[in-house]
């Protein structure tokens, strides 16, 4: 069976506007970035929405929850912001569903041709064929479980509560 993967926006799927100097979405990037990565897992995407995790809604959130619910398939990976990606995947645990799903992003985007995306994609798609069933945050390598994870906003990276 495939693997389900969402898009929610966030610094993955960010463009640099020249002009304005300001990021903005346009679309994903994610069948370019696995076709860079030599990928030959099969994988179905599907976007929900294009936003930042810092303007996501609890009405967003209970939108992924019900997709996830929904998909045929039992292995899902999230692309989202890094800002509020605890607070999501809270939410997904909430649902205690019978599926693996791995929540992961970028500091970077995709676009900047240096972002951490390839490899936090490459680590999310490893992590999700590996981990029981359960809610992770994949980031710099790593994999966490939903409760113990948070963004170190003086570091930039991802680290365990305890």
């Amino acid at each position: 069976m495939s693997i389900r993967i969402f898009i929610t926006g966030g610094t993955f799927d960010k463009e640099y506007n020249e002009i304005t100097g300001q990021l903005f979405f346009k679309d994903t990037h994610m069948s370019e970035l696995l076709k860079l990565g030599r990928s030959r897992i099969p994988v179905e995407i599907r976007t929900l929405m294009m936003i930042d995790s810092l303007e996501m809604t609890d009405a967003d959130r209970n939108l992924i929850a019900e997709n996830c619910l929904k998909a045929a398939e039992n292995k899902i990976i999230i692309t989202h912001g890094t800002d509020t990606m605890a607070e999501t995947a809270k939410v997904l645990a909430s649902k205690a569903m019978k599926k693996t799903i791995v929540l992961t992003g970028a500091m970077i985007p995709y676009k900047f041709g240096s972002s951490d995306g390839l490899f936090n994609m490459g680590s999310a798609l490893a992590f999700v064929q590996s981990l029981p069933h359960g809610v992770f945050v994949a980031m710099n390598g790593r994999y966490f479980n939903w409760d113990n994870v948070r963004k170190n906003r003086q570091t930039g990276a991802f680290e365990e509560l305890r």
